[in-house]
């Protein structure tokens, strides 16, 4: 027992004379304190288990109680370092003295990591003898934790190429207006800290992947509860692309990630950037995994390899799909890729899909990029479809050429289409042959999720019928949809994702004289899940022949949507709530156009795998409620 006694003393001698942790401008001084003399106190107890947790049977050495404001208190409970001692149960009235002695020096250092530098503490220990009490000894704690610290000034420097780079002064006024800590907020440990990562990530983000932080200090007047905070910031050199080098791929050729990477030679680096290099990469199909890096140890800053690190996918793989949609019902699928066909080495996807509306085999061959980036395209589809009131069997060719640039798609091909429509009156087949331009710009603030930005896609086609009579004949299409943040939902840890309107416009036109028999698939249909809610998927179309649907020769289309965050007991959430009003129309003519309303509210929910959609929709005109439901984000 004496040598146990004895080893237990060294053992809390050696936690008191360790030095009290300094709160500025070291950084994390509230885990220093929970962290200080465990392994001490685990070695001086021979009946406690691995985990150093003493047996439960043994009596507390005394119970602590914190008499301080709620913003303090369950905060000094949690991390005084007197609770690690509480349950050595043969503690003398010595030992807990002494612990108690410290136990001052650790409650103001906790207090000053919240911004508390003038504290009046009170500590009261009292002995409580009797077998009723829980422990021989209660200790109490007493605290005014006196005004809280604000900033008075924050000043945020820059040294290295950085702070005389004239192409640098956004970066730097970025870092500088982003500052974390504003003149006027609350001082507090992880806040200061927060702040200056937050710094130095967007220094590094951009030109200056080696920056470092060179120094901090805040300067605390406890006296007049303010702080005056100086950061520098060391950006050391400019670094600019060089090429790519491929690792780690044996099937396909590293010029096929060098071209689909995108990335420009002698650009300055830019973590975005590469983080959508990476995920083309990634959706390429070429490769299962995909990692970008540019490599700073490079001897030349100004030509800095980037490494692309990747796993080859196979050369083939097929994939048997099933799935369910609100507006053809049960779905099975058969996609198949071969990304290195036989002696042309192009990629070919395949795929084979079956659903209550549509019967369709399909396939589409593209050849790796060109140094310019443009590439081969061909494809070719039959199907057979229920569009309106009637079925539609049909067949595409298409062959041309396209490309893919950071915002802008291109394309130019030439299409045959044919198009045989069945229903209660059978009508001819028809033909046609038309070229064709493609472009689609998109200007999101994220490809997956956006919240900000626009897009826009056209296209125009000139054809000709091959069936008599034969008339040439225009095809125009036109695709907006655009974002605009408007207030924020607030939450009581801060601010959450603005609110905002979606607002969307489509419009197409085919021009033709009267008699010209233009395939149907040339022509418009509109209803469903991306168009307008409250309607089945091209239920809205031209009316003739009493009250079936056939598709038209004109196309409007308008939606207005209000998606707002949830935020449930002060706290963001994934989810988001939306109400929205769609208008569409398909005629021969424009004077006949006459919308088709659906109003409805639903739920937005940031899944894993992407946003997903939930709705609910009345069409006006259809007068019944419709379920629409959709997973991710396409234009």
């Amino acid at each position: 027992m004496l040598r146990t006694r004895a080893g237990l003393f060294l053992a809390l001698a050696g936690a008191l004379l360790l030095p009290g942790c300094s709160l500025l401008p070291r950084q994390g001084a509230d885990d220093a304190a929970q962290r200080r003399a465990v392994p001490a106190v685990v070695a001086a107890l021979p009946d406690a288990d691995a985990s150093g947790t003493p047996p439960a049977a043994q009596r507390p050495a005394f119970t602590l109680e914190v008499n301080a404001p709620d913003a303090v208190r369950d905060y000094l409970a949690r991390h005084l370092d007197l609770q690690r001692y509480r349950m050595l149960g043969d503690l003398s009235d010595a030992e807990v003295a002494r612990l108690l002695g410290a136990a001052e020096g650790n409650a103001r250092d906790l207090l000053g990591t919240l911004g508390y530098f003038a504290p009046t503490l009170t500590l009261e220990l009292r002995d409580t003898p009797g077998g009723g009490a829980p422990a021989p000894r209660a200790v109490t704690i007493t605290v005014e934790p006196g005004p809280r610290t604000h900033i008075a000034e924050a000043h945020v420097g820059f040294a290295g190429p950085i702070a005389a780079d004239g192409d640098a002064a956004a970066q730097r006024a970025g870092i500088e207006n982003g500052w974390g800590l504003k003149p006027g907020q609350p001082f507090t440990q992880s806040a200061w800290d927060d702040a200056k990562a937050a710094g130095l990530r967007a220094l590094t983000a951009r030109r200056y992947p080696a920056g470092r932080l060179a120094g901090s200090q805040a300067a605390i007047d406890a006296d007049a509860a303010t702080a005056r905070l100086d950061v520098q910031y060391d950006s050391g050199p400019l670094y600019r692309l060089g090429g790519v080098q491929v690792r780690g791929s044996e099937r396909y050729d590293p010029v096929i990630a060098e071209r689909l990477a995108r990335l420009q030679r002698g650009a300055a680096y830019d973590q975005a950037t590469l983080l959508e290099a990476q995920a083309r990469l990634a959706a390429s199909g070429y490769y299962d995994s995909v990692f970008l890096m540019l490599d700073t140890e490079a001897p030349d800053p100004l030509a800095a390899p980037v490494i692309a690190q990747v796993r080859d996918a196979k050369l083939q793989k097929a994939v048997f799909g099933v799935g369910a949609s609100t507006d053809s019902g049960p779905r099975l699928s058969l996609d198949h890729t071969h990304n290195q066909l036989p002696l042309i080495g192009w990629r070919a996807v395949s795929r084979i899909s079956l659903d209550r509306k549509t019967r369709l085999a399909s396939t589409a061959w593209d050849a790796p990029p060109e140094e310019n980036g443009w590439h081969w395209l061909t494809s070719a589809l039959v199907q057979r479809e229920t569009t309106g009131s009637y079925d539609v069997s049909s067949g595409r060719l298409r062959g041309g050429r396209g490309k893919s640039g950071d915002h802008i798609d291109r394309t130019y091909y030439l299409q045959y289409d044919y198009a045989s429509n069945q229903g209660a009156e059978s009508s001819s087949p028809s033909a046609a042959v038309s070229v064709n331009y493609g472009w689609t710009g998109r200007y999101f603030d994220s490809a997956l999720e956006p919240t900000r930005g626009m897009g826009l896609a056209l296209s125009l086609g000139l054809g000709s019928t091959l069936h008599a009579p034969r008339e040439p004949y225009t095809r125009t299409y036109a695709r907006w949809l655009g974002y605009q943040p408007l207030g924020s939902a607030e939450a009581a840890g801060g601010e959450a994702r603005r609110s905002r309107l979606a607002l969307r416009l489509e419009g197409g036109a085919v021009v033709a004289r009267s008699a010209a028999p233009v395939p149907s698939t040339e022509m418009f249909l509109t209803g469903g899940d991306t168009t307008v809610r409250g309607y089945g998927y091209n239920q809205i179309g031209a009316r003739v022949d009493g009250d079936r649907t056939f598709a038209g020769r004109y196309l409007a289309v308008g939606s207005v949507e209000w998606q707002r965050p949830i935020v449930r007991n002060g706290e963001a959430t994934a989810f988001e709530s939306t109400v929205f009003v769609d208008a569409g129309a398909v005629a021969n003519k424009p004077r006949d156009l006459q919308a088709k309303v659906g109003v409805g509210a639903g739920v937005r929910w940031r899944s894993p795998v992407g946003p997903m959609q939930a709705d609910l929709a009345y069409g006006v005109d259809a007068r019944r409620l419709r379920l629409h439901l959709r997973v991710g984000f396409a234009f």
